[in-house]
């Protein structure tokens, strides 16, 4: 190692339980506390060993997901957290992890998907209600969401029918149909809330029995 991890005193008594007892749940903090020092590689030999044990964790998974993101490995990030946000939707810490890392991909639909389920949870939320509002007007104004990692859109083939247009007025004249398709796909995504929403009130009245 090129630092020494036990000169952290957080870090020696998570070192220290991890050691006495290699089975624990003690991994992720410990996890958490090298990624916060700067010992990114740490933090994810640690996280991996410990998931290997306890691969339903959903709290060392997210301390794996972190480390990775500081990495910049996103898909593995996306590959972690996604069981998460389906089992655990109200993980809001899981959620932003992946609605960022879809960004950073160019899934922008994924992203707006995730950025809506956050704010979903927490509507107080000013800076993500911000970019849902962004990434919503950049749909409707263009028909559909670009980043630079997208892959480019599929020409449409000639129909001998119709004259030839420019591009762009092309564009301009498909925004109907793009709209439509969008407006589709935000249905899907209420459809979701409404699965999240009984799942919510599932798991409460679930705590109220127990």
């Amino acid at each position: 190692m090129a630092k020494n991890p036990t000169t952290h005193p957080q870090i020696y008594d998570y070192l220290r339980r991890y050691q006495e007892d290699p089975t624990s749940r003690v991994f992720a903090p410990l996890a958490e506390a090298y990624r916060k020092s700067g010992l990114i590689d740490e933090a994810i030999e640690i996280a991996r060993e410990g998931l290997a044990i306890h691969p339903g964790f959903i709290g060392g998974r997210v301390a794996l997901a972190r480390a990775l993101f500081d990495k910049k490995n996103y898909q593995e990030v996306a590959d972690e957290l996604a069981p998460v946000v389906r089992d655990v939707p109200d993980n809001l810490v899981a959620q932003r992890l992946i609605a960022e890392s879809y960004l950073m991909l160019g899934r922008v639909a994924e992203a707006l998907s995730a950025y809506k389920m956050l704010l979903y949870f927490s509507p107080s939320d000013p800076e993500t209600a911000k970019l849902v509002q962004e990434l919503e007007e950049q749909a409707y104004e263009r028909g559909t969401l670009v980043l630079r990692s997208d892959p480019p859109r599929q020409a449409e083939p000639e129909l001998p029918a119709f004259d030839v247009k420019p591009a762009g007025q092309a564009i301009d004249d498909s925004v109907e149909n793009r709209r439509s398709a969008w407006i589709a796909r935000i249905e899907g995504l209420q459809h979701l809330l409404l699965k999240v929403e009984r799942y919510r009130v599932r798991n409460s009245s679930i705590r109220q029995h127990s």
